[in-house]
């Protein structure tokens, strides 16, 4: 078996055994100087003939999955897995930035099927299913990470912007917010909801991290936006013709 490699922003790293690989702030592969970074956040190491990926922060949590979007883990502090598939990817945030990069392998102990989609302008990853709503939120939230051409960085607009961006008002904007988090929650999607019954305050973060990494949405969506963005103008320009 080869060592792994690693890729971000287009560049690779090689990873080997007989040292942990560090990922961070001021780590073996420095991901960015954002001060809400670990300077250690995550490990790739070998131990037992498998690479394993650590997370050896302490508050933030990565979101990791197989190249189909199939299988999905959310790795959370003090928590590793084995690297098992040929591709995984890996997002996190740290602030209001979130990060992916790759590691490639030659580990092929499981496959998984492609998704599926459905005909009806809704997304199917297994049993969830999106609103054309709902969809066009989770995409103005990932934008910048889906206009990407290799894993790298992305902004994740504030929800006044996000609002602005879909021409809805912060409240409708935050009604379909709370909507969408509690569907991905009520399938078990981790890291949307708070304590005693609250969503999270990073949830923004969370669900882009679970809509890119499970292919819920994609590149191909980004055409949503536009065609959106034409319907309001073509509104605004109905409501503002006048009366023959």
């Amino acid at each position: 078996m080869s060592n792994p490699r690693i890729e971000f922003c287009g560049e690779w790293y090689d990873v080997h055994p007989d040292e942990p690989f560090y990922i961070g702030r001021d780590a073996d592969l420095v991901i960015d100087e954002n001060p809400f970074l670990h300077r250690r956040f995550l490990a790739v190491s070998k131990e037992n003939d498998l690479w394993w990926l650590a997370n050896v922060g302490t508050l933030l949590s990565a979101t990791v999955t197989d190249d189909s979007g199939q299988v999905q883990a959310w790795l959370a502090p003090n928590a590793r897995l084995p690297i098992v598939f040929p591709t995984l990817n890996v997002l996190f945030s740290a602030g209001s930035t979130t990060y992916d990069f790759t590691i490639h392998s030659t580990s092929d102990y499981f496959a998984t099927s492609q998704l599926t989609s459905a005909s009806s302008g809704e997304t199917t990853v297994g049993p969830i299913t999106l609103t054309t709503s709902q969809r066009l939120l989770v995409v103005a939230l990932a934008e910048d990470i889906l206009k990407q051409n290799s894993p790298g960085r992305g902004e994740i607009p504030a929800s006044a912007d996000a609002a602005a961006r879909l021409g809805w008002t912060q409240t409708a904007f935050n009604r379909k917010l709370d909507n969408v988090c509690e569907k991905l929650d009520r399938h078990g999607v981790q890291g949307l909801r708070g304590g005693r019954g609250k969503l999270a305050t990073n949830r923004r973060a969370r669900l882009v991290e679970y809509a890119v990494s499970t292919r819920l949405v994609d590149a191909d969506d980004l055409i949503l936006l536009d065609r959106n963005a034409d319907d309001a103008a073509e509104s605004t320009a109905g409501l503002a013709e006048p009366p023959a």
